[in-house]
């Protein structure tokens, strides 16, 4: 599976109540549900007028599916190459 981040472009996202950001987590959910076992959803960030989504998935067209059928757009999919983290600093 690769990983990838999805830029979704959602206004006012950032001031959704709890109910609204648990019916769209269910509405995830349940895409996902239908796309098994090609795609995982492991974690997003939500800011004011988007959200950034990490995804594992077999390919870019799972995670279009997704979108299409969630109902949620994605703006942006970027396929990540590599990551790096604070013990990348340290050598060998």
């Amino acid at each position: 599976m690769n990983r990838y981040i999805i830029e979704r472009a959602i206004p006012e996202v950032g001031s959704f109540e709890r109910e609204q950001l648990a019916a769209a987590a269910a509405a995830s959910n349940d895409a996902l549900a239908q796309l098994a076992p090609d795609i995982q959803w492991v974690e997003s960030f939500v800011t004011a007028d988007k959200t950034f989504c990490v995804y594992l998935a077999k390919d870019e067209d799972a995670i279009r599916k997704h979108a299409e059928i969630s109902g949620f757009p994605a703006t942006k999919v970027t396929q990540v190459a590599r990551t790096i983290d604070p013990t990348t600093a340290q050598t060998a």
